[in-house]
């Protein structure tokens, strides 16, 4: 890793995303390890990796596919450097769950609301 150029930084906000992290298995742990990587040091990252979630100001969700299971990671950024995770869920329908997006929206609120 030493020496690559890092786009981004990729930063938890306290435990919301951790949580999720601990309960998954070391291969879905090593897929997401590897997915926050690529979206550091990718100047343009795909949409399979990264990507706007419609109709919210801001926020973004990292996609992770492990075999057949499908992980999401909502998150957004600081001052275009900086990713900062809120939570994560296991997505089991073609939709994201609106409670799962609320949610996001909420930690991103809290998170703005502390630094001023």
């Amino acid at each position: 890793m030493e020496g690559k150029q890092k786009y981004r930084n990729i930063i938890f906000y306290k435990n919301y995303f951790e949580k999720f992290f601990n309960k998954q298995q070391d291969k879905v742990r090593n897929k997401i390890i590897w997915t926050f990587q690529l979206i550091e040091e990718i100047n343009i990252v795909p949409e399979t990796y990264l990507k706007h979630i419609e109709e919210t100001e801001g926020l973004y969700e990292i996609r992770v596919q492990q075999g057949s299971d499908i992980f999401r990671i909502f998150c957004f950024f600081d001052k275009d450097k900086l990713v900062v995770l809120a939570n994560g869920f296991q997505k089991k329908t073609q939709k994201t769950p609106k409670k799962e997006i609320e949610k996001a929206i909420n930690i991103k609120e809290e998170y703005e609301n502390e630094k001023k």
